[in-house]
């Protein structure tokens, strides 16, 4: 898939679990696991908002194009 989830890249820097985040951001911990595992299909910009105010970052810094030349 050529869109790469870096959220558990910024929770690290952060110093953050995903539990203290699924709770800041009020989403579920299944839900939150998805997303940081790459498996969500979807991303409502809602939680995109969310989590990069929790964290204090921009969109870019979670989410990742990469082509899928590039992943070859």
């Amino acid at each position: 898939m050529p869109i790469i989830v870096n959220l558990d890249v910024m929770m690290a820097k952060r110093k953050m679990s995903l539990n203290e985040l699924s709770e800041k951001v009020d989403l579920t911990l299944s839900n939150l696991s998805i997303l940081k595992t790459g498996k969500a299909k979807a991303v409502r910009f809602s939680t995109l908002e969310a989590i990069c105010k929790v964290l204090n970052c921009q969109p870019g810094d979670i989410l990742e194009y990469v082509s899928d030349a590039e992943n070859k």
